[in-house]
């Protein structure tokens, strides 16, 4: 009896170091560059791209960071000269989401923008209680600031919807035109979870367990396309290696429990604020819509009222329609850019 006691306490004990191991907080990790990039508006850190990551774009990349507070670095990728389009991505990828978009731009009139919010890619790395939706906003319009962003077309999808367009209401005179994929600018008025997933996730100890201990969200965001084949090894690498090797890998989850699932989220007070900038717009934009996204494609009709003059494009995409239908995405920027431009 007395061995069976002792063995009981040891599991328990053991479960109890693991439950406190997993819900840590987690530690900042400030990424260090190498040289400088200078642009029209100053020198800003350079971050030499490792290989697996080159091999993803073209050598006329820029790729540097903005320290948004002290080392609180947000990651850039820059190319093309002209007027700026800021592309915001979103869970649990980076700026290299829109590499294609960027392959169908006309770069010699465009200049894209790519942020990679805090915590995914190669942007600093926070503790989880960090990740708030109105701490990403700041972090964002710092970005704009500090490049001296005066006009721009914009373009968001899942969390780079609301945590781009909630920086601009930060600037609100910067933006002229948008091209909304899927995601969402409305605070909840009832109590939903978006998906299954979101619903279990946000349990404590739960969440931590098969995120972080079970399996990689990377690996199984094909279910979420439209096809699959679209969310190849290579793709799993760019956005999930950069979060693994940092040694804080809190964010996946942590954006996941930034989800609204009603009116009482920490995350509510920010999409009203965001909710009334998008009511008032009166800019050229459009629409492009991934069908087969089951997370967001549900919420369409909500986004249509949100800007119900703007041309919709429906895609059999999935939720990350970046990686699917680029061309597409690119065509809706070109003719936002075009009546911005008056061209």
């Amino acid at each position: 009896m007395k061995k069976f006691i002792k063995v009981i306490s040891i599991i328990i004990v053991i479960c109890f170091v693991f439950v406190i191991f997993i819900t840590s907080d987690g530690e900042m990790v400030t990424p260090e560059g190498e040289g400088v990039v200078s642009i029209d508006v100053g020198d800003f850190e350079a971050f030499p791209l490792p290989d697996y990551a080159l091999n993803m774009i073209n050598s006329d990349y820029k790729s540097y960071f903005v320290e948004v507070e002290p080392g609180i670095k947000v990651h850039v990728l820059d190319v093309g000269q002209g007027l700026p389009v800021f592309l915001m991505h979103g869970n649990p990828t980076s700026g290299f989401l829109y590499r294609k978009v960027v392959d169908n731009l006309p770069l010699d009139r465009v200049r894209v923008i790519m942020p990679t919010s805090i915590g995914l890619g190669f942007s600093t790395k926070v503790p989880a209680s960090q990740h708030t939706l109105d701490n990403h906003i700041r972090w964002i319009n710092e970005v704009l600031k500090k490049l001296q962003i005066s006009e721009a077309v914009y373009a968001g999808q899942d969390w780079g919807g609301p945590i781009g367009m909630g920086a601009l209401a930060l600037s609100p005179d910067v933006l002229k035109g948008a091209v909304i994929l899927n995601t969402g600018f409305n605070a909840p008025s009832l109590n939903t979870d978006i998906s299954p997933a979101h619903a279990l996730v946000k349990t404590p100890v739960v969440g931590e367990f098969i995120l972080e201990v079970v399996f990689s969200m990377f690996e199984r965001l094909g279910g979420v396309q439209g096809d699959p084949s679209s969310w190849t090894e290579d793709v799993i690498e760019i956005y999930g290696r950069p979060v693994y090797e940092s040694g804080n890998a809190k964010a996946p989850l942590a954006l996941m429990r930034m989800v609204t699932d009603g009116p009482e989220h920490p995350s509510t007070p920010a999409l009203k604020m965001i909710e009334s900038y998008v009511k008032q717009l009166d800019i050229p934009a459009e629409i492009v819509w991934g069908m087969k996204d089951p997370i967001l494609a549900k919420t369409l009709p909500m986004m249509k009222n949100n800007f119900p003059e703007a041309p919709v494009t429906e895609t059999s995409a999935g939720h990350f329609l970046q990686e699917e239908v680029p061309t597409e995405i690119a065509e809706a920027l070109v003719r936002v850019v075009n009546k911005v431009t008056n061209k």
